[in-house]
C-alpha cells in the first residue's frame, strides 16, 4: 500500500491498511491508524498521529516546527483524530511547551485547501474550515462550528459549539455557540437557526435560544445585567446555560 517513490522512516508505525502515494515523507515518530489514505507529495513530520479512516490530500504538510519566536526546539505534537479530511495544501503545526505541547484537530473535521492550523490550536469534532481559514495560535474551536473562507482568528479566541463564521471576517474576541458572525472586525447577526435546525434542535431550545440572544445582544444591556436577565427569565435548557457558561468564561471579551 506504500508507493515505491514515498519515503517511510523505519521508526513510523503505520497499521498495514494505510495507503501512501507517491513522492510522500513521512517521519520517524509518526503513527497512522488504519484504512488512513495518504496522498502525493504529502510531507508527515515527527511526533504526528493520525487516526483511523482518515484522508489527507496532496502537498498537506503536518508536524512542522510551529512559527512562534518561543518554540526552542522541544518535544511536542500534532494528533488528528478519526474520519477527518485533510484537503491539499493543508498545514497544522505542533504544539508548544508553553501551550500545552500538543496541537489537536478532532475527529470528523473537514479542513479544506490551503487551511493553517498553528500550535496549540484545539478543534472540537465535525468541525468544518472553509478554504484558507487560518487560525493562530491556541484557538479552541468547538463541536459543529463551521468557519467559512479567508476567515482570520486572532490568538486565545474560542469559537463555539454550532456556531458559524461568515467568510472573509476577522475574528479578534471570542465568538458565543449557537450564533451567525461575520465582518472584519466580527460582529454577531443571529442565532445560526438553519444550522441548528439541521442538527435537531427541538423548537423549545431554539426558542429559547432566540430569547437569550435577543436579552444578550439586542436590549442594550451590560453584559452583566444581560446575563442575569437570561438566567431569570429564560428557561434552563442545556444549551442556554452552556451558552452562558462560555461568556462567563472568556477571557479575551464576547463578540457582541
Amino acid at each position: 500500500m506504500i508507493h515505491p517513490t514515498a519515503i517511510v522512516d523505519s521508526g513510523a508505525e503505520l497499521d498495514p491498511t494505510v495507503a501512501v502515494g507517491p513522492y510522500t515523507i513521512i517521519a520517524k515518530d509518526v503513527y497512522i491508524g488504519a484504512n488512513t489514505r495518504i496522498g502525493s507529495h504529502v510531507v508527515i513530520e515527527p511526533y504526528v498521529t493520525i487516526g483511523r479512516n482518515c484522508e489527507i490530500f496532496q502537498y498537506a504538510a503536518l508536524g512542522a516546527q510551529p512559527q512562534s519566536l518561543k518554540f526552542e526546539g522541544e518535544k511536542t505534537f500534532v494528533k488528528i483524530g478519526d474520519r477527518t479530511i485533510i484537503r491539499e495544501f493543508v498545514t497544522v503545526h505542533r504544539g508548544t511547551a508553553f501551550g500545552g505541547g500538543i496541537t489537536q484537530v478532532g475527529d470528523e473535521n473537514f479542513l479544506m485547501a490551503y487551511t493553517h492550523i498553528a500550535h496549540d490550536c484545539q478543534t472540537g469534532r465535525n468541525v468544518v474550515m472553509a478554504n484558507n481559514t487560518t487560525l493562530a495560535g491556541h484557538i479552541h474551536i468547538e463541536d459543529h462550528a463551521t468557519v467559512g473562507g479567508l476567515v482570520a482568528i486572532h490568538q486565545f479566541v474560542r469559537i463555539g459549539q454550532h456556531a458559524f463564521v461568515g467568510g472573509k471576517a476577522a475574528v479578534v474576541k471570542d465568538i458565543p455557540p449557537f450564533v451567525i458572525a461575520s465582518g472584519d472586525r466580527a460582529r454577531l447577526h443571529g442565532l445560526n437557526s438553519v444550522g441548528l435546525k439541521r442538527h435537531g434542535f427541538s423548537q423549545q431550545t431554539l426558542s429559547a435560544l432566540k430569547k437569550a440572544y435577543r436579552i444578550l445582544f439586542r436590549y442594550g444591556l451590560t453584559l452583566n445585567e444581560a446575563l442575569e436577565r437570561v438566567k431569570a427569565d429564560v428557561e434552563p435548557v442545556p444549551e442556554v446555560m452552556a451558552l452562558i457558561d462560555f461568556i462567563q468564561s472568556s477571557k479575551r471579551g464576547i463578540t457582541r
